[in-house]
């Protein structure tokens, strides 16, 4: 506006005499100062906005790259995955890099490789810059890079959004994002993946003593001697615990809960094995140990001196730190929190009190959460109600509960299946990633989830090869599962729909159910709490498949699509209502589940209970019997010996046939009463020919 009025006032001083041209510099004055203010406040529109270039948001990336949508992934950082430049502290990763398995089938092999991303190159894989089984926290943003650079994704660095909005729009409401340069970015679809780095925090008497995972010293020498308690009992807090246990002279962990050990739970957000060498330690009395209290009722304080005492010594370098309660302070509103006296601390009260002892340090190691603050009302999403809600609320499928069009991917999305898959790990949301984006194209550009025609005769051995391979459903079990819709004398077969979105199938698929009814394949564990090392851990016996304990499959049959009543009514534990028919396949301990009698035999039975037809195989011969004594065949003999698919389309081998005389002669086809339905390869079947055959 400076330049616009400098224009005028040059204009006014001159001589109206001048020449017009003078009119065409005020224009040009005013176009250049209109030109820097559209500069200053560019607002930018996309169809898709990706907020965050971590694994999830890469991951979406691919996905809307691959169907040549309208995308940008904005990131506030130099580079993709920056969280993983600073966590975990300790620079170890917990996700399993598992190269060799023994074989080729790359979905299989997905089972074991926790850090790829899903693309269609089947080189762009983590082991590329690993071969460690536990890798290096570096080598996570080198693979990211990698993965941005040879797919070509959108990535704009440097974007530190902080404001989103939600305005009305013609088609419903569109989101606004605001960076650090007063830039907009409009996107009709938000799509968030900035995943957990808040650090979570809990306020207590002398909070403000405590150090915090996100600052603490990693050189075991730092802690030579000293006494260190650590608030958490996750890996964060039994990763830093493991890194000094060599150096201080004693380690303590406090938290509410006892510990959780992932080969226990199967949850591998629980303890991982790679991080427990304190419970060592702990068991074989060696100093360190772990206690249970609430922390908001816990107090970490210095004792206070006596003034004669203090009067007569050095001031110390750092003062002990001291654990109480909060029931044994005393004149609560006037204290202030930082010193208590002898009478305050628990020993005086209780002489055998665990945490009698002071400390040199202590530590929160009480993990992250979801960063709420860049979303005003109009766009926030609601607190979870699990996980003390530090995870954003979200639907069966992924969308904020009060805030349509904004989707929540990756870590942040793990309310969802918290403490109950793997969704908030790469090798689990990698696949919820590609849920999200399937939903996308049916609501947004009508296309379909993506499915298989297969014949009914087809479907027992597609269930055997996904249930023997397939990586989706293999880790984020009881969360995502394979949908068929059976249609009589075929089917339908559906990858990896989100099962809790059961209800909603028809409007987030693009597909009907039919009369027939549908079955859900998917993977979960036993309900039963077992001795997961004692010698019953594992079932056998195909008959008692319902009660194994380890990862098996599950076959759900509906006659109808399950409602959101049901889904409200479904037994505790169950991740789908109860069925018309239900069908465990017994656990197998190299997870093939490829035996023809503990496997296969029992799959096909419970598979003719839901088409009403049997599936069995069969040779030419028992056909062509079915065909004589039955008024319908098998399925098998339909698709196959009665449609003239049983002898291949050979010349020689029909040579072979004409000459073996199974084919009718010239002399057979003048003959009263033939037909070319019953030639003259009849007797030769073992079929008796009579008149009654000349229908």
């Amino acid at each position: 506006m400076m330049l616009i009025n400098d224009c005028i006032r040059y204009i006014e001083v001159m001589d109206s005499s001048l020449p017009c041209s003078l009119l065409l510099i005020l224009i040009g004055c005013v176009q250049s100062s209109l030109g820097n203010l559209h500069h200053h406040n560019h607002t930018r529109h996309h169809e898709y906005c990706v907020l965050g270039a971590g694994p999830a948001g890469l991951q979406m990336g691919y996905f809307l790259n691959k169907a040549k949508r309208d995308y940008v992934i904005l990131e506030r950082n130099s580079g993709p995955g920056s969280f993983f430049n600073k966590y975990p502290r300790h620079r170890k990763l917990i996700s399993i890099n598992k190269i060799h398995t023994g074989r080729q089938n790359r979905e299989f092999n997905l089972r074991h490789d926790w850090n790829s991303l899903l693309s269609d190159n089947p080189d762009l894989l983590f082991k590329r810059v690993s071969s460690e089984f536990y890798p290096p926290a570096d080598a996570f943003p080198t693979y990211l890079s990698m993965f941005v650079t040879e797919l070509g994704l959108r990535v704009k660095y440097g974007v530190d959004v902080g404001r989103i909005r939600a305005v009305p729009s013609p088609t419903g409401r569109r989101y606004i994002l605001t960076d650090q340069h007063a830039t907009d970015y409009t996107c009709s679809v938000l799509l968030v993946a900035t995943g957990l780095w808040v650090p979570q925090k809990v306020e207590f008497v002398g909070s403000d003593l405590v150090e915090g995972y996100e600052s603490i010293s990693v050189n075991p020498e730092d802690y030579k001697n000293q006494a260190v308690l650590i608030l958490g009992k996750g890996n964060s807090a039994f990763e830093t615990a493991q890194s000094i246990l060599g150096s201080a002279s004693r380690v303590h962990m406090l938290s509410s809960s006892p510990v959780r050990l992932a080969w226990q739970t199967h949850y591998v957000g629980d303890l991982r094995a790679v991080n427990n060498e304190l419970l060592d330690t702990y068991q074989l009395k060696s100093l360190d140990g772990l206690v249970e209290a609430h922390l908001e009722k816990i107090v970490i304080a210095q004792r206070k001196e006596q003034s004669r005492r203090a009067a007569g010594k050095k001031k110390e370098k750092k003062r002990k730190l001291y654990l109480t309660l909060n029931k044994y302070l005393q004149n609560q509103e006037e204290k202030n929190g930082s010193d208590v006296t002898g009478e305050e601390l628990p020993g005086f009260h209780n002489d055998n009190f665990s945490m009698r002892k002071p400390y040199d340090r202590v530590i929160r190691c009480l993990g992250f959460r979801f960063n709420f603050s860049v979303f005003d009302s109009s766009a926030c999403p609601p607190n979870s109600d699990n996980a003390k809600g530090r995870l954003p609320g979200v639907t069966a499928w992924y969308e904020g509960k009060s805030t349509p069009g904004l989707f929540v991917l990756g870590t942040a999305a793990h309310s969802r299946d918290y403490r109950a898959s793997a969704g908030g790990f790469v090798h689990g949301f990698r696949y919820t990633v590609r849920t999200v984006h399937r939903i996308l194209e049916q609501r947004y550009h009508s296309n379909q989830w993506p499915s298989t025609k297969l014949s009914t005769t087809q479907l027992q051995s597609w269930i055997l090869k996904r249930v023997g391979e397939a990586s989706g459903p293999y880790q984020m079990f009881e969360v995502l599962g394979d949908v068929v819709l059976l249609r009589g004398s075929h089917c339908e077969y559906l990858e990896e729909f989100p099962l809790q979105a059961l209800p909603r199938f028809s409007s987030l698929s693009g597909h009907e159910a039919s009369p027939h009814g549908l079955i859900v394949v998917l993977m979960q564990y036993g309900k039963k709490k077992i001795d997961y090392l004692g010698r019953s851990r594992a079932e056998t016996d195909w008959t008692k498949a319902w009660k194994s304990n380890f990862l098996h499959p599950v076959l759900y049959y509906y006659d109808r699509l399950p409602t959101e009543e049901d889904m409200k009514l479904r037994p505790h534990g169950w991740p789908l209502p109860r069925p018309v028919v239900v069908h465990h396949m017994v656990e197998d301990f190299l997870t093939e589940w490829d035996g023809p009698v503990s496997h296969i035999q029992p799959l096909r039975r419970f598979l003719e209970r839901c088409v009403q037809t049997d599936l069995r195989a069969f040779y030419a011969e028992s056909c062509f019997r079915f065909s004589l004594t039955h008024r319908t065949p098998p399925l098998f003999c339909q698709h196959g010996y009665l449609k003239q698919q049983g002898v291949a389309q050979d010349r020689q081998l029909w040579q072979h046939v004409q000459d073996a005389g199974f084919t009718p002669s010239e002399t057979d086809v003048g003959t009263p009463g033939y037909d070319p339905a019953f030639p003259n390869y009849l007797p030769r079947a073992g079929a008796s020919v009579s008149s009654g055959l000349n229908l």
